[in-house]
Order: C-alpha cells, then structure tokens, then sequence
C-alpha cells in the first residue's frame, strides 16, 4: 500500500466517523433552528464561540506537543503522555475552581444574570473535552482510528438523543400532564439551556469511555521534558487562539457591531451561525484530514520522498474540496431545507464560506513547515497577523455589509494565511506543490459556480439536472489530468 492510500485510508476512517458523527449533530442544526427562534439561537452560537478561544487555552498546544515528544521505542510507557496528560489536568482543574469564585459576576457581564447556569454547564463542557483531547491524540498517534472514530460516535449520537429528548419528548408530556414524572427531569424555563445539558452528558460519558487512556498518569512527570515541551507548545496556544479568532470571532463581534437593537443583532447572528453549518460538509473533510495529517506529516518527515508526498497531498486535497464546494453551492436548494425558513435570508454567505474553509485547508496542508523545523514561534507570527486581520475586517465589514462581511473577512484571513504560509514555507522547508494546478482547479470550480448562475436564467433546465452536468464536467476535466497519476497511486 503506497503511502499516499494509507494516508488517504486513515483519513476515510477519520472521515466515515467524522461525517457519521457530525451528520447527527448536524441533524441538531434544523431541530434548533425550527424549534428556537434565530435570537434564541444566537445565544447558543454566542457560547460556542467564547467556548472556541478557551478550549485553546485549556490545552496549551499539548496535543500537537505531545505528537512531537511522545516515545516511540517504548510502547509499555510514554513519559511525553503522561506528562501533557497531567498538565492539562491541574490547568483544567484550576479554571474550574475560578469558574465556580466568579460565575455569578461573569453571567452578569455577559447578559446572562438570570441564567449562570449556562457559564457553570459550558465550563464543564470544556474541561471535560479538553482533558480528553490528550488521550485521544494518543489513540491517533498509535493509528488507532476505529477506537477513535467509535467514541466519537457515540458521544455524537448521546448529543443527538438527548437533544431530542429534552427538545421535542419532554415539553410533549409536559404540556399534556404538567403534574407527571417529567417535571423530575425537565423545566421548561431552562429552553436553550438543554442543549447545553445534553452536551454535557455526553461529555461525562465519552470521558468515561477513555477511562483505560487516563491510566497513563501513573507513568509520571517528567519536568525536564515537560520544560521542552512548553517551549514549543507556547507558539501553539498563540496560533491555536489566532485560530479561533478567525474562526469564531465574527459570531462573537455580531452581537456588539451590527447597527441594529440587541434583539435584532441577535437574530442576525442566529441566521449567520445557521449558515455557517450549511458549510458542513468542507470543515468534516477538512477535520478528518487534520486527525489523519498531523501524525503522518510527522511521522515521514524522515523518508527521502517526503517532500514529493507532501506536495501530491495538497494537490488531491484541493481537488476534493473544490468538488464539496460545487456539491454544496450547485445543490444549494437542497441544502437550505436543513434550516429554518427564517435563516434563509442568509444563503449568499455560503459560497464565501466554503472557499474560505478550503483556503484554511490549503493552510493546514502549507503549515508542516513550521512544525516539521520547529519554528512554531514563526508559525505564530502568521496565525497572529491572520487574526489581526480578521479583527480590522470585522470591525470595518460588519457594520457596513452586516453579517456578509464577517463572511468576507473569514475569505480574506484564510487566503492570506495561505499565501504567506506558501512563501515562508519555500523558504524554511521548500516543497514543489503543483501551484499552477491548484489555483487552476480552484479556479474552475469557482467559475463552474458562476456558469451555474448565468446558465439557469439562460437555458431551461431543471436546476438539479444542471448542477449535476457541472460537476460530471468538473470530474471529468480533473480525471483527464490526473486519472493515470491516480490509477499509479492505486497500484502501489
């Protein structure tokens, strides 16, 4: 088996559970948005968003810490894990206790005094899934992907039922017998807050499913590694938050810069997070790729060919997430039904959206030159730069375009990111990726989406039998130039 197939297997195996997994969760997409109003659910988008910036924090880059520094001779013990593993531990028990001192005054400052609960049941969510985040880089690193993908799973599909339980099952009987064994489990002046409480649940659960992982605390602290490993898991924290940034900070700012009342802005950011979703499909295959790229890129960084992989990579990535990008945009009557009525009114952001997660893509591909060198400080400086970027957008856009142009900022970070992380990268650890060929592919998938556009008001054909002749074209064009470099990949 070549290496280019094991990657792209353990990436099916990562993805099969990732888009199992997150078709469930994203299932919980239309149930919110038809049962809770766009506001409503701007509250729950507001808290995933804080929750992006301190899920970095409570883990400070010792996931990809770890993958560096974890012992390959000895398999019985793995000092590197056991000593990332209790670091996250004591930072996350400490947040904890803070939570709990100043959770009053901080529900207050976020117009939220009538329900602390939420910041008490966010920050368990959170400590929770960043402890856990250590065992499961080991399940990684040892290329166990189906023990992986099997917890995945089932802390998704707990999300899912019980998120139909206290959703739509408990407020049924409630409004029929408001006396009944119900009120036991279920108050209907906590709304919202069951999502919350269905995600904690089953945070509890997958935790207790990677109980036999955590015995890996007995093997101990080492400090002097423990010292080595902070001085390249810091940059981490910057660029792992510089993440964030770009990714959740529009939903975070939406509330505060669009110019309408506090209501309104709410259900502008209720109908932009609903949106967002609608680009599911790219940021699965975009995640799986990362659990399978990250241990990979690191593990064969020693191989003489490694360059020649790594370039082949990016090629095949772009053109699988140009075709996600055509499925989506061209089929997008289809999609929009996995929303509420009410969040329609924000379809244009979705192309923008998609592009700006391949360009993200194309970055996490570009980014193994600072992790494979050790310049993870460098590394900081451009994720740095990137959200300094989407800040100055957001600030600029949002209160003239609205929600449309936090979508264009997100589109212009991740490309310059791309772009400079392209640069440094022929510099510090130079890779011949095929340039002319991915902006070639990218290029056309994006003019077979305007073609789309111009075609339906010119030609009369059913809309979905258009889109499927546009994406046969784009398979066709893509297998004309690379099928014979495909089919040689397959039979090694």
């Amino acid at each position: 088996m070549s290496i280019i197939r094991k990657l792209a297997s353990q990436t099916a195996i990562y993805g099969i559970s990732s888009i199992f997994g997150r078709f469930l969760n994203y299932l919980l997409v239309p149930l919110y948005t038809y049962y809770f109003t766009a506001a409503e659910y701007g509250v729950v988008s507001e808290f995933y968003a804080y929750a992006g910036f301190f899920s970095v924090l409570l883990l400070f880059g010792f996931e990809t810490g770890y993958f560096r520094f974890r012992d390959k001779e000895h398999s019985g013990r793995d000092v590197a894990y056991s000593t990332a593993l209790i670091f996250v531990v004591l930072i996350n028990l400490g947040f904890f206790l803070g939570i709990v001192l100043i959770n009053t005054q901080l529900s207050a400052a976020l117009n939220y005094a009538n329900h602390p609960e939420y910041v008490l049941c966010f920050s368990m969510i959170l400590i929770l899934d960043a402890i856990a985040a250590i065992p499961f880089s080991r399940l990684r690193a040892e290329d166990r992907a189906f023990r992986f993908a099997g917890i995945k799973i089932i802390e998704i599909l707990l999300t899912v039922l019980l998120s139909l339980f206290f959703i739509i099952y408990c407020p049924k009987v409630y409004a029929e017998n408001p006396q009944s064994w119900i009120t036991l489990v279920y108050n209907p002046a906590i709304g919202i807050g069951y999502i919350f409480i269905a995600n904690l649940i089953a945070s509890v659960f997958k935790f207790l499913l990677l109980a036999p992982q955590l015995s890996g605390l007995a093997w101990g602290f080492d400090r002097e590694l423990f010292g080595r490993m902070v001085r390249y898991s810091l940059p981490m924290v910057v660029i792992g938050f510089a993440g964030i940034i770009n990714e959740m900070l529009d939903r975070a700012l939406l509330k505060y810069l669009l110019p309408y009342d506090t209501q309104t802005n709410m259900k502008m950011l209720g109908i932009y997070s609903a949106c967002y979703k609608l680009s599911i499909l790219m940021s699965l295959f975009i995640q799986a790729f990362r659990y399978a790229a990250e241990p990979f890129f690191f593990a064969y960084s020693d191989k003489s060919d490694a360059r020649n992989i790594y370039a082949a990579v990016l090629k095949f990535f772009v053109i699988f997430c140009v075709f996600i990008f055509l499925l989506v945009t061209l089929f997008i009557d289809f999609f929009k039904y996995f929303v509420g009525d009410e969040f329609r009114a924000g379809l244009e952001v979705v192309p923008i959206l998609l592009l700006a997660n391949l360009c993200l893509g194309i970055y996490v591909n570009l980014s193994i030159w600072y992790k494979l060198t050790d310049r993870t400080l460098m590394g900081a400086f451009v994720s740095l730069a990137g959200a300094t970027l989407t800040i100055v957008l957001n600030v600029w856009w949002i209160p003239i375009l609205g929600y449309v142009g936090s979508a264009w900022a997100t589109l212009a970070c991740y490309g310059s990111m791309a772009v400079v992380s392209y640069l440094l990268g022929r510099k510090y650890y130079p890779v011949d990726y095929d340039v002319k060929r991915v902006i070639g592919y990218i290029g056309l998938g994006v003019g077979l989406y305007f073609a789309h556009g111009q075609l339906l008001m010119t030609i009369n054909w059913q809309p979905w039998l258009l889109a499927s002749a546009l994406i046969t074209l784009y398979i066709l064009v893509t297998a004309l130039f690379e099928g014979r470099q495909i089919a040689v990949k397959i039979r090694r």
